[in-house]
């Protein structure tokens, strides 16, 4: 089994295909349905960043679709909690893959609209699971990264936490020199990456953040390519719906929110957001 990493394909607004048929009739009422929104929540998954060549695939980042790694185990030992404690070594090398994956992506046309929502005048907070740091890189100021970012690293020994090498323009290298476990700067500790491994709880600062949001409201909850398998994901949809508020799943699949929504686009992210774009980003308070 190969250990590559998939191509990029070079993403941009004129790569983008229209919509046609039903996809475009359901992008366009879901549209009209968000339009009146003063205040959105988008969850968002590995999808969204599809169209900056990132896989979709399961893992962390989504980066594995084979069921064992070269090493012989499942990502999900591989890539856990107790294998960084354990063997940080091993940890690294499948972290390495994922940064490199993440190596110069840059946002597509979902994640640019998205933005642009928030710098309307509206009330945005996304809602991550991808840890490739693209809602931000977009514009995006209310974002709470829940699995982390590999743009960060944070020390097991200490309490210090410091960029990634290339971080500082959004395309973490992963160099340390050749270093098989990078080190804290501060102590000589082993670093981890700032990142939820399989097996360990979600940080609680992400968990206050998403807490202290809900709590405010939103009329509208827009989940954008995600299977949608965790309860924090399907939660804040449902309550929405029970609520009476908007709600949008974009997803070229169906999953199990898609009899909860008030709307289902069979779209990829960036061609369903571009088409909705036109109609929700030139609203002003």
């Amino acid at each position: 089994m190969s250990g590559q990493v998939p191509e990029r394909s070079e993403p941009g607004p004129g790569a983008i295909a229209p919509l046609s048929g039903a996809a475009r009739d359901a992008a366009e009422a879901a549209a009209a349905a968000l339009a009146p929104a003063r205040s959105i929540l988008f969850v968002t998954g590995a999808g969204i960043s599809a169209d900056s060549g990132l896989p979709t695939y399961r893992g962390v980042a989504g980066l594995y679709e084979r069921e064992a790694t070269p090493d012989g185990m499942a990502i999900e030992e591989a890539l856990s909690g107790p294998m960084m404690r354990r063997r940080p070594e091993i940890v690294w090398r499948y972290v390495g893959e994922v940064v490199r994956a993440c190596r110069g992506a840059r946002p597509n046309r979902a994640h640019a609209v998205i933005a642009e929502l928030e710098q309307s005048g509206r009330r945005v907070c996304v809602l991550t699971q991808n840890v490739d740091g693209l809602h931000l890189a977009a514009g995006s100021r209310d974002v709470i990264e829940i699995h982390g970012t590999v743009a960060r690293r944070r020390c097991m020994d200490c309490t210090h936490v410091w960029p990634a090498p290339g971080a500082d323009d959004g395309a973490p290298s992963g160099d340390d020199g050749g270093a098989a476990v990078p080190r804290c700067p501060a102590c000589g500790g082993v670093a981890r990456p700032d990142v939820v491994l399989f097996g360990e709880r979600l940080p609680d600062g992400a968990l206050d953040a998403l807490d202290r949001a809900l709590r405010l409201g939103f009329d509208a909850v827009v989940v954008v390519g995600t299977s949608a398998a965790f309860p924090y994901v399907q939660l804040p949809v449902i309550e929405a719906a029970r609520a009476g508020a908007t709600t949008v799943e974009i997803n070229p699949e169906r999953t199990v929110l898609s009899d909860v929504v008030g709307h289902h686009v069979a779209a990829g992210a960036a061609a369903a957001l571009h088409a909705m774009g036109g109609v929700l980003a030139p609203s002003r308070p």
